[in-house]
């Protein structure tokens, strides 16, 4: 039986959200803003890390603050305070309308006539909205979640080779409080954890080391998450680590070359983040966003043109995944939360939008990817849950590995880098195991992947079944300066890439 929604945070709904709501908009109306909305945070995040199953350091802050933002003679105009009087609210407002004329006569100096305008939106009034989880993890005492992470680690320490562990965990509770001009108003809260684990190997005589982390992914869930096996296998999980820890540090370097490759989703989800969550982002297309990371290849004119891969290539762009760490009831533009299409058939046809770049580029409405990490920055456009669809009769893993003559099969995330139009990419991993007449056969060293966007998405030849379905993501996804962080999820299937370029990471590095 599906469990009911939680209530609401009592110790966030009692702050004054209301009223100092109502002081700011009234503020800005009065000084002749054309929009203004109002939102109040409260963001609480925990950490513990465990070093050899011993603490090794621990963190619990709280930001507490509101923001105003308006538009003003046709600019933006932001401000952000934590004194919670009416008085203050309405003076924030005051500073947000004073910064529009500011920009405004900037914009003008410049010889641009550019005017902010924003995609219309449907009022949502009196909407609340609580992420999908079972237990909040604020509601479970530190001692435990630091036995359960030390008894972890104890198991990994346990095994033979296995020399030092480091085990962590992240926990974030989000609350939102949003009010508009047009009479939108929404009440939100968002609970994330991530926990992680690595293990290292050394070799004593050579001085060699190596490691080996979980593939867990971050989750928008709770405390759940961790115990009773249920959503996770973690003993199992943990039971494998020490032994593939052991074959990795004995296996081969991998011959360079052009392999097949069958890519799990531990590590899929990292390179659909990066050559196709970002690159869709439509600001970052039409050059709004270049400073952190770059543009974009898929640049506007392209939209329902670019071959963006094969035929089988589907990808979303999702605020309503269930346990997504992006998802949301309402961005920070006041969007109600959406799904659309990014690609279809391997085909571009869509892009993330905020009320801004919607109205700028002619599309009737936003999809929601307006978003700001904390009361002290104006929200930005930023990645939804980005996935590839699974083919709904799709093979299983197995049956992927089974079709390939000479391959690898890529397990879990690592390293990576890419240029800055998301175009050109090189990818590492956790583990990589030969594929050899559809069998695995031992794990290989050294491996990286390397491709165009283009070239390796079109290089796609088969998409696993749902069974095969994974929601991956991250914690960190980074962007804007001053630079903000956001969790974010990409789901995805395994996958078949033929004829793919692998590099031997020793050999490029010249060692």
């Amino acid at each position: 039986m599906p469990q009911a929604p939680h209530a609401l945070d009592a110790t966030f709904t009692a702050l004054p959200l209301r009223a100092l709501a109502d002081a700011a908009l009234a503020r800005a109306r009065a000084l002749g803003a054309e929009h203004a909305d109002f939102r109040m945070e409260r963001v609480r995040s925990a950490a513990w890390r465990l070093r050899d199953a011993k603490p090794s350091g621990s963190s619990d802050t709280t930001d507490l603050g509101y923001a105003v933002r308006v538009v003003h003679g046709g600019a933006w105009g932001f401000a952000s305070g934590v004194d919670l009087t009416m008085d203050a609210a309405a003076k924030v407002a005051s500073q947000a309308v004073a910064m529009a004329k500011l920009s405004a006569q900037v914009i003008a100096a410049a010889g641009s006539d550019e005017r902010v305008e924003l995609a219309a939106e449907p009022v949502h009034a009196d909407k609340e909205w609580v992420s999908s989880y079972e237990i909040n993890p604020f509601d479970v005492p530190d001692t435990e979640k630091t036995a359960l992470l030390a008894d972890w680690s104890a198991r990994l320490l346990r095994a033979e080779g296995v020399a030092h562990v480091d085990a962590s965990l992240l926990t974030v509770q989000e609350n939102k409080f949003y009010a508009d001009t047009a009479g939108t108003v929404t009440t939100q809260q968002r609970v994330r954890l991530h926990p992680e684990l690595t293990a290292t190997a050394v070799d004593e005589r050579t001085g060699e080391f190596d490691s080996m982390r979980t593939i867990a992914p971050p989750v928008g869930r709770g405390w759940e998450y961790l115990v009773g096996g249920a959503v996770w296998d973690w003993d199992a999980e943990l039971a494998q680590i020490p032994e593939f820890l052991a074959e990795k540090m004995r296996a081969p370097s991998v011959e360079a070359g052009r392999y097949d490759l069958v890519v799990d989703p531990s590590n899929l989800w990292l390179t659909i983040h990066e050559s196709i969550g970002h690159a869709t982002e439509l600001d970052r297309a039409l050059g709004y966003e270049a400073a952190y990371a770059g543009t974009s290849f898929a640049t506007f004119d392209q939209l329902g043109k670019l071959k963006y891969g094969s035929e089988i290539m589907n990808v979303t762009g999702d605020r309503t995944a269930e346990h997504g760490l992006a998802t949301v009831g309402y961005d920070d533009e006041g969007v109600e939360g959406q799904s659309w299409d990014l690609v279809k058939d391997g085909t571009l046809v869509g892009y993330q939008l905020d009320r801004r770049i919607a109205k700028l580029t002619g599309f009737e409405r936003s999809n929601g990817c307006a978003y700001a990490d904390s009361p002290g920055h104006v929200p930005v456009q930023r990645m939804a849950n980005v996935s590839l669809q699974p083919a709904p009769a799709g093979p299983t893993t197995d049956e992927l590995i089974a079709g390939v003559e000479r391959g690898i099969y890529v397990v879990g995330d690592r390293s990576w880098s890419i240029d800055m139009q998301r175009y050109n990419f090189q990818f590492t991993g956790q583990r990589f195991f030969r594929i050899e007449n559809g069998r695995l056969a031992g794990q290989l060293r050294d491996v990286a992947y390397q491709a165009t966007t283009t070239d390796f998405w079109g290089s796609m030849a088969a998409v696993g079944g749902p069974d095969t379905y994974v929601l991956g993501g991250a914690f960190n996804c980074g962007k804007a300066q001053p630079g903000q962080v956001a969790a974010v999820s990409h789901g995805c299937p395994s996958a078949l890439f033929q004829n793919v370029n692998i590099l031997n990471t020793t050999q490029e590095a010249g060692r």
